[in-house]
């Protein structure tokens, strides 16, 4: 007589039907796991690893995993090669890796070995958590608020990060206004990122940087024929950010021609492509900057006014970095942590001869110019601090001339000293007397300036 169901012995799975379920259980998790053999290759990656990293499976197969990651432990204090040397299981311990996009992300890992049937050593497994929203979060908390590459606690700019989800909520137009360098790409990429539309495309066009026909190309594309070398239709950037954001940078740079076509779209949300007959829809949110007076140029005639009110249903103006000097030691920071990941190195600091340097100086360059110094000092910057000879010359030769800004820099100065001291001493596991020693001071002097009060 046949057994039922129900009293039908359990029959273990085959070694297919085990990969099988493995490979099920990985990709049906929230976190991002992948696996390597003893040369470090990568042997699986699952679906949560693509999403959180942005690199496609395709591409991390086989791969190395520092190649993949770019992880600030990878070269020099790998959590899995830990593990594959002790045999011991890392739970939970905190990295920053840099995704594809070249964003640096937190990220929380855990490690263990993979071993064979005979209990042999053949890879390990690494499991990471993205804390991103966490990260996000602490430092709201502390006072800091960031969007995305956008750090600053100065008032100025405080104000306009907390008016950023609302503007990122609506569909209205947006005018950024400020000097070359302040960051208008950034806040108008972040508008884009915490939008309804995050998942269109964000299109750029440099307005200044193309002469007008081939602006007008660009923008608005053109038909078969519409020239002589037009030999095939080739949608424009309208088209191509259709359910996203277009971002005209430097708008004040377009021609009187291609304003007027601006206007028709801003106007009637359609656009007529060189050469067609009929305009043509586009469900497209316009975000645009320039570093010039918008409204001085419509007061010269160089400017159509109607335009410049069809662009500036809401306006942000970014400060220049001298007005927001308390944000050089967090802009400091942030640029030792890209700089770090990206060149694979382990920078702790700048000197506070350096820091009292950057707080004297104006940056008529703004914060790309501080970027810019950043990684300039990275490349010749050999050790664990920045030091003034790392610098580039012309900047050290103004900073030199120009006098200290007591209002803002005192306290940033005290704050970046401290900074230093509490990164150095973490460096060396709390030891006073090695971080005394790498600094070049007593450690009775580093005594001393810990507890001092506001250092």
């Amino acid at each position: 007589m046949e057994a039922t169901k129900a009293s039908r012995p359990f029959k273990k799975p085959g070694k297919k039907g085990r990969e099988t379920q493995v490979s099920a259980i990985l990709e049906s998790i929230a976190d991002g796991v992948f696996t390597i053999d003893r040369d470090w290759r990568i042997t699986s990656f699952n679906r949560a690893a693509e999403r959180i990293t942005g690199v496609s499976r395709r591409r991390a197969m086989g791969q190395k995993c520092f190649d993949v990651f770019h992880a600030n432990i990878c070269q020099t204090a790998c959590t899995l090669k830990k593990t594959l040397e002790t045999g011991r299981e890392i739970i939970d311990s905190p990295v920053d890796i840099l995704t594809s996009r070249g964003e640096t992300l937190p990220i929380s890992i855990s490690t263990a070995v993979l071993r064979d049937e005979k209990g042999r050593i053949i890879g390990g497994a690494e499991t990471f958590r993205d804390l991103s929203a966490i990260e996000a979060l602490r430092r709201e908390l502390s006072g800091r608020y960031s969007s995305g590459d956008i750090v600053s606690k100065n008032e100025k700019m405080q104000k306009i990060l907390s008016l950023l989800p609302a503007v990122a909520e609506s569909s209205s137009t947006v005018l950024i206004q400020g000097p070359s360098g302040s960051g208008k790409e950034l806040l108008a990429r972040a508008i884009h990122s915490a939008s309804p539309r995050a998942k269109g495309p964000y299109v750029v066009v440099s307005c200044g940087a193309l002469p007008d026909t081939l602006l007008e190309s660009e923008l608005f594309g053109y038909v078969k024929g519409a020239f002589t070398d037009a030999k095939k239709d080739k949608p424009g950037r309208f088209a191509r950010a259709e359910k996203g954001t277009l971002f005209l940078d430097e708008v004040g740079d377009i021609s009187p021609a291609v304003q007027v076509k601006l206007l028709r779209f801003l106007q009637e949300r359609e656009y007529e492509p060189l050469g067609a007959v009929k305009p043509q829809k586009a469900d497209v949110r316009i975000v645009a900057a320039t570093n010039k007076d918008l409204a001085r140029l419509v007061q010269e005639g160089r400017f159509r006014e109607d335009l410049y009110y069809r662009l500036n249903v809401v306006k942000l103006e970014l400060p220049p970095l001298a007005e927001r000097r308390e944000d050089v030691p967090l802009l400091v920071d942030h640029f030792l942590k890209r700089f770090n990941l990206r060149m694979n190195k382990r920078i702790a600091s700048v000197s506070p001869e350096v820091m009292q340097l950057f707080m004297r100086y104006d940056f008529p360059g703004n914060i790309r110019e501080l970027e810019n110094a950043m990684e300039h000092a990275f490349v010749l910057c050999n050790g664990p601090q920045i030091r003034e000879e790392h610098l580039p010359q012309e900047l050290l030769h103004k900073a030199r001339a120009a006098p200290l800004q007591l209002s803002a820099g005192k306290d940033a100065l005290k704050m970046a000293e401290r900074q230093t001291l509490l990164k150095m001493l973490e460096k060396h596991g709390g030891n006073r007397r090695k971080t005394a020693a790498e600094l070049g001071i007593s450690p009775v002097t580093l005594w001393r300036k810990l507890k001092t009060p506001g250092v």
